[in-house]
Order: C-alpha cells, then sequence, then structure tokens
C-alpha cells in the first residue's frame, strides 16, 4: 500500500506552485530629511571622471535632463549612504537620475571617496546620510 501512496504524494508536492522570492523592498528614503555625508576632506573629481559621464550621456546611455554650471553642462547624483559608526560604509543607494549607468558609478565613487575619509561620528547606531556628487564638462 505504502508503494501507492508514494506517487500520489509525489504528484501533490510537483502541483504546489512554487513560491517566488520577494524583490528585496529598500527602505523609503527621505532625501531632503538626510544630513550631509561627514567628509574630513572634501573629495576632488578628476578631470577623467568628469569625461566618463560625459561619454555616457554622449553615447545616449542616459535619458537625463542636464544640468548646467557655469555655463557648462553637468549631471548632479545624490547618494544615500548608510553608516555604522565603527564599520564606516554599509551601503550606498543612488537616487534614480535617469541614467543608471552614472548612478551607480556615483554611488561608487562616494563609497571610494568615504574610505578612511569621515568625521568622527557621535551616533551610537547605524545613521543615513547624503553626498551629492556633481560632473561638469565643457560642450
Amino acid at each position: 500500500m505504502s508503494g501507492l501512496l508514494l506517487p500520489l504524494l509525489l504528484a501533490g508536492q510537483a502541483a504546489q506552485p512554487t513560491p517566488t522570492p520577494s524583490p528585496v523592498q529598500r527602505p523609503a528614503i527621505d532625501w531632503a530629511s538626510l544630513p550631509d555625508l561627514p567628509y574630513r576632506y572634501p573629495p576632488q573629481l578628476t578631470p577623467a571622471m568628469h569625461a566618463y559621464v560625459k561619454a555616457q550621456t554622449r553615447a545616449n546611455r542616459c535619458r537625463v535632463q542636464r544640468r548646467v554650471v557655469d555655463k557648462q553642462p553637468a549631471l548632479r547624483i545624490e547618494v544615500a549612504v548608510l553608516v555604522h559608526p565603527e564599520e564606516g560604509i554599509r551601503t550606498s543607494v543612488p537616487r534614480a537620475a535617469g541614467c543608471p549607468i552614472v548612478e551607480q558609478y556615483a554611488a561608487g565613487l562616494v563609497t571610494a571617496f568615504s574610505r578612511n575619509n569621515l568625521a568622527a561620528r557621535t551616533a551610537a547606531a547605524e545613521q543615513w546620510y547624503r553626498a551629492t556628487v556633481t560632473f561638469v564638462w565643457q560642450k
């Protein structure tokens, strides 16, 4: 009799739908309320960094509304950064600006700029901060 039950049990298991994993839900970020990331020394963007972003926008990889800074085209990316008081940067999340490749690039730069460059923090727990990266290039 047990030989008859095994196929039925297996058939019942196969008929059950496989649960789909839910996407990771990021917390909603109130960008206006985030304090500025406390750099000890302000990061310096190199000409190569600006040129990379210019190339991405020129190659039409971005649907962005370019801003103008001192009469030059520019792209400003905001990045939310979760900082642990002892471990430093936990994660960086770029704000959508219509150019995912540059958003991720900016988030990576902020993480790199923050390494060993954050002012002492008095917060006892993790805290979110905001960093802004502005890429400017000549027409």
